[in-house]
C-alpha cells in the first residue's frame, strides 16, 4: 500500500491502483470515477464488485473485505472522506491543515499522513487518539502501517538525510524503536503479515533489507542489483510471508525468497562446523580478507526470480498472494494493466503469465497470453449509479489543530455523513456483509 502523489502520470490520465491489505480486492480510480474488483478469480476474470463514477481521485483505501474505503480527491485533497460503498453514503469526512499525502488502514486505526505530521484515528469511531508533529519533511507520503492488530505498528522516516525509521506503537502510543537501515534516505517500506519485520529501501535502491520490527535487528539483506540505482516504487510480503517483491522505474520486478529455515539451521549448530558448511567456511575466510564494500555484496540474497515487463517508466504495484491454492505474483500498473503470474518453485526459472486484465474498459474483460483477439472472458459489471448518489455532506466544525508533543488533536473540521460512526459504521469496519461481485445499489 502507497501513495503514488506529486505524480506526472495523473495529468497523464493514468490510473490509481491499490491493493487491500490482505491482496483479495484491487482499487482502480479513473478519472471518471473508481472499481473495486475481487481477486478471487483473477487467474481468468476480474470479477467487479462496485463501480461508482466521483470525482478524479488520487487515494483511495478499502478496509479488508469490508464495505468501508477512506477517499481522497484531486478537488479537495485536504479532505478525507469515509464511505460505505455498498450504501453508497458518507460516513464522515475530515478536513487537515495541509495535502493528505497517505492513507492506511488496518481493523483498530487509520492513519493520515501529511508532509510533517501524522494522525492516528481510532478506526471505530474515527476520533483522533494522537498526533505525531514535526516529523522530519516528508513530501512523498513515505509510512506504512501493519495490517496487524497484534503488532500494530506504524513505520515513517526518521530522518531526511538518512535511511532511518521510526517504529512507533499504534495502539499503547508511544515509540519502540528507531532503526538506522540505511545511509541514504528511506525510498519504500513495508510490514510483513504479523507486523513483527519491516522490509526497506533507499533511494540509491540496490540493496533492500529487512528487519524486526520489534527490536531493530537485521534478519536479511537483499541485493536488487550492481549496475545501477533505481527508484524503489512498490515494495511487498506475500500473504504467505515467505517472499518479498519489488518494483522500480525500471521494467524490472523482483521476487525474493526469505529463507529463515537457513538462520535457524545456523543458529541450532550453536557455531559447530559440519563437512557440508565447508564451502560456507572458505567463503568466509577468503571474504575476511576483502573490503567491507566487496563481503557485503557476497553476503546478500540474490533474487529468486524475476519478471521483465515490456516498458520502463511506469509505476506497478506488486503483490504475492495465494488464489485457489495456487501462488500468484499480482502487477497493478498505472497504465490501466493487470498481470497474473505463476511464480516457480526452483530457483532462477522464469515467472509465467497466466493473464493480463485491461482496467481502463468500462465492461472488463481478460486477455490471454496468446493476444488480444482470443481467450475472451467477461467479468461481471456493476451498474453505476448517479454521481454523488447518497452521499451525505458534513458540516460540524470540530476542535482547532492544537495539539504539541504529540498529544491528540482533532482536524481542522469534521463532519458526519448520512451514516454517523454507529451501528451501520461498525457492521462496515468488522465487514458483516458479505463479500464478492455485487451490484452497486444499496446492501
Amino acid at each position: 500500500m502507497m501513495s503514488l502523489l506529486g505524480r506526472p502520470d495523473v495529468d497523464a490520465g493514468e490510473v490509481f491502483v491499490n491493493f487491500n491489505q490482505n491482496i483479495t480486492s484491487l482499487a482502480v480510480a479513473t478519472s471518471g470515477g473508481y472499481s473495486l474488483y475481487s481477486l478471487g478469480s483473477v487467474d481468468s476474470t476480474l470479477d467487479k464488485i462496485y463501480h461508482t463514477k466521483s470525482d478524479e481521485l488520487f487515494l483511495i483505501e478499502r478496509l479488508f473485505e469490508s464495505s468501508l474505503v477512506a477517499i481522497v480527491s484531486q478537488r479537495a485533497p485536504r479532505k478525507l472522506k469515509v464511505c460505505h460503498f455498498k450504501k453508497q453514503s458518507e460516513i464522515c469526512n475530515y478536513s487537515y491543515a495541509n495535502t493528505i499525502l497517505a492513507v492506511k488502514l488496518n481493523r483498530e486505526r487509520l492513519i493520515v499522513c501529511l508532509e510533517e505530521s501524522l494522525y492516528i484515528h481510532n478506526i471505530q469511531d474515527m476520533k483522533v487518539v494522537h498526533t505525531i508533529r514535526d516529523t522530519p519533511c516528508n513530501p512523498q507520503g513515505l509510512c506504512a502501517l501493519s495490517s496487524s492488530s497484534e503488532h500494530c505498528y506504524l513505520a515513517y522516516p526518521g530522518s531526511v538525510t538518512a535511511g532511518e525509521v521510526q517504529i512507533f506503537d499504534a495502539i499503547n502510543l508511544h515509540a519502540k524503536t528507531m532503526i538506522p537501515a540505511h545511509d541514504t534516505p528511506l525510498a519504500a517500506l513495508a510490514f510483513s503479515p504479523s507486523g513483527t519485520e519491516i522490509a526497506t529501501a533507499s533511494e540509491r535502491g540496490t540493496v533492500i533489507r529487512v528487519f524486526s520490527s520489534q527490536d531493530g535487528s537485521r534478519l536479511f539483506e537483499l541485493r536488487r542489483g550492481l549496475k545501477r540505482c533505481v527508484s524503489i516504487v512498490s515494495l511487498s510480503f506475500s500473504t504467505c510471508a515467505e517472499y518479498l517483491v519489488s518494483s522500480s522505474n525500471t521494467e524490472t520486478v523482483h521476487i525474493f525468497r526469505l529463507d529463515r529455515s537457513a538462520t535457524e539451521t545456523a543458529e541450532g549448530h550453536g557455531g559447530k562446523q559440519s563437512s557440508d558448511d565447508w564451502m560456507g567456511f572458505l567463503s568466509k575466510t577468503v571474504t575476511s580478507y576483502l573490503p567491507t564494500q566487496v563481503t557485503d555484496v557476497f553476503s546478500q540474497g540474490r533474487a529468486f526470480a524475476s519478471v521483465t515487463l515490456p516498458e520502463a517508466g511506469v509505476r506497478r504495484m506488486c503483490a504475492i498472494t495465494t488464489i485457489q491454492k495456487q501462488l500468484r505474483l499480482l502487477i497493478a500498473s498505472q497504465d490501466g494493466y493487470l498481470y497474473v503470474y505463476s511464480i516457480p518453485t526452483v530457483e532462477g526459472a522464469e515467472c509465467q503469465l497466466i493473464k493480463r486484465h485491461d482496467l481502463r474498459l468500462e465492461d472488463h474483460y481478460a486477455m490471454d497470453i496468446k493476444g488480444l483477439n482470443s481467450g475472451v472472458s467477461i467479468g461481471g459489471a456493476a451498474g453505476v449509479p448517479p454521481a454523488g448518489a447518497g452521499a451525505a455532506t458534513g458540516g460540524a466544525t470540530g476542535g482547532g489543530s492544537g495539539g504539541s508533543d504529540g498529544k491528540a488533536a482533532a482536524p481542522l473540521s469534521s463532519g458526519g455523513g448520512g451514516d454517523k460512526p454507529g451501528g451501520s459504521y461498525a457492521s462496515a469496519v468488522k465487514g458483516d456483509e458479505p463479500a464478492g461481485p455485487s451490484s452497486a445499489s444499496s446492501a
